[in-house]
């Protein structure tokens, strides 16, 4: 590894490079990074990069997942949770169904269970891939939570497929009620264990006196640590993951106590998920030399391994579109019984949904982590050739959708209807409760000190104003510690607010959180 440190560097310039010139044409980095990837990998000299496939998950999974579970609203995907709990589970199960049977049928030596196999790999769609494509064009709020509330829970199910099908290719044979029970204890631990774990890190950030560095380090150390535990038991770890970043990001002014910890731990997690994403989606375009390789050594013919990857991809959209609108009929007969997040969904929204089933991080990191040889010392079956058609499902549908998929967008027009009130609305309804927050906590605690008091009144209507940052310098030091416990008890009125108001978009509530954050930190430190 360290003779190829150099190369290693070169990698992550030519991440960053791939992703900039992406930001510039204005289209997914992921589909560049692959690009990218492929390119790299044909030139001369080029080190084959080999991971141990038993760490694969262990490095890339934990902290995507973790960060993923922290940038969702929760509040967003309880509103949804019907929809996003049949596309994570029913829609993937499906999935890798009709997968197996075709795959059974059509590529030859393929039993049901290797079909089942190569299913679980490509069933889950990818929202970094989404959500890249997606900044660049206005979509309505329900289709970008859907997106991440099922990349969040459908990549758990997914490869609780993935590993009872790795099961019964190894032993032949497959066991209903036996696989139930440890669905079932997946499931019910990874959950279980994930909330514990995230209960007992919220206690030691509460009891322990803590700093910005052990903040952010116990941030990082999170979930590996959930991942692991759940493992170890035999229950699922993404889920362990999932729950324990859920968990924590709607209690994450509990966990993050100060504004220095949240504001250094969001700036290194979006820096290392950043990173990460990079590595994997180059490592897509790098591994087809090994990947043909392979193909070669399998007697199995270039022309004849990509038909096969184009079946397979073919089937994937369509049983997304064919859930898409599936959910679209269910939603219209259950609105007569009991409500629903939309009542009138129209068939736009189902159109793009069916659209954005882009493959990427999870479906290579389950792929790559086939063992070359089983148990028993046998090579596992056409592992070659399940990598190979796995490569061709990312590379297909990150390019063929992710390039249309703006057009697409553009084209459909959709309405940015989301129930809530308009951003100005929001905004003006924000300002005049945080200003009445931090009057009534003045007055309450502070109405002896009538004229500090009608300083920070006076402070409070310039809330956005430049200057002030300079007022507040002109404080006493005891003047300042009442000021911060006034963003203290803003901070806490937004938090009460985005619960109990469903009327606000709860991005919006972080942002005003944020900018509390950076306004107490500039000032502790100018």
């Amino acid at each position: 590894m360290v003779e190829h440190f150099v190369f290693y560097l070169a990698l992550v310039l030519v991440i960053i490079s791939a992703i900039m010139l992406a930001n510039r044409l204005k289209i997914a980095y992921p589909i560049l990074l692959v690009i990218a990837g492929l390119l790299v990998s044909f030139i001369p000299g080029t080190p084959v990069i080999k991971i141990d496939p038993e760490l694969i998950f262990i490095i890339f999974l934990p902290p995507l997942l973790y960060e993923a579970a922290f940038a969702v609203s929760w509040k967003e995907m309880w509103k949804f949770r019907r929809i996003i709990t049949n596309f994570a589970f029913v829609v993937v199960f499906l999935t890798a169904l009709s997968v197996a049977f075709v795959a059974n049928s059509y590529i030859p030596g393929f039993s049901l269970a290797m079909g089942f196999v190569l299913g679980g790999i490509v069933s889950p769609p990818d929202a970094v891939s989404a959500g890249a494509i997606l900044k660049f064009v206005k979509v309505p709020k329900s289709i970008s939570t859907l997106l991440e509330g099922e990349s969040l829970f459908n990549d758990a199910s997914s490869l609780i497929i993935f590993r009872f099908a790795m099961v019964a290719v190894a032993t032949g044979q497959f066991i209903w009620q036996d696989a139930a029970m440890s669905f079932g204890w997946m499931v019910i631990g990874g959950v279980g264990i994930g909330v514990l774990l995230a209960f007992i890190f919220l206690k030691v950030h509460r009891i322990f006196p803590t700093d910005v560095n052990m903040d952010t380090i116990l941030s990082l150390v999170a979930p590996y640590i959930m991942y692991i535990a759940a493992e170890e038991v035999h229950a699922s770890g993404v889920l362990a993951v999932v729950s324990g970043g859920l968990f924590l990001s709607v209690r994450r002014h509990e966990f993050l106590r100060t504004a220095g910890s949240r504001l250094k731990g969001s700036n290194v997690w979006e820096s290392f998920a950043f990173l990460i994403n990079g590595i994997v989606f180059l490592l897509i375009g790098l591994d087809l030399p090994e990947i043909m390789q392979g193909l070669n050594n399998e007697g199995i013919g270039l022309s004849e391994a990509i038909g096969y990857g184009l079946l397979v991809t073919a089937v994937l959209i369509t049983i997304r579109f064919i859930a898409a609108f599936g959910a679209l009929i269910a939603t219209l007969f259950m609105r007569n019984f009991i409500n629903v997040a939309q009542r009138a969904p129209g068939i736009k929204a189902p159109l793009l949904l069916g659209w954005t089933g882009m493959r990427g991080v999870v479906s290579l990191a389950a792929a790559l982590s086939i063992p070359v040889q089983m148990d028993n010392g046998q090579a596992f079956p056409h592992r070659d050739l399940i990598l190979f058609i796995t490569f061709i499902v990312i590379l297909v549908t990150l390019i063929v959708q992710g390039l249309t998929l703006p057009a697409l967008i553009k084209k459909l027009k959709l309405s940015g209807s989301n129930n809530y009130l308009s951003e100005e609305e929001t905004e003006n309804l924000l300002r005049k409760g945080m200003k009445q927050a931090a009057f009534t906590y003045l007055k309450e605690n502070y109405q002896h000190r009538k004229e500090e008091n009608i300083y920070f009144q006076k402070l409070m209507d310039r809330l956005e104003q430049e200057n002030k940052e300079n007022a507040v310098h002109t404080l006493s030091e005891e003047g300042r510690e009442i000021y911060f416990k006034t963003l203290e008890e803003q901070r806490k009125w937004l938090r009460k607010e985005n619960k109990n108001n469903p009327e606000i978009d709860e991005e919006i509530i972080r942002q005003y959180l944020r900018k509390l954050d950076l306004e107490e930190e500039r000032l502790r430190i100018g």
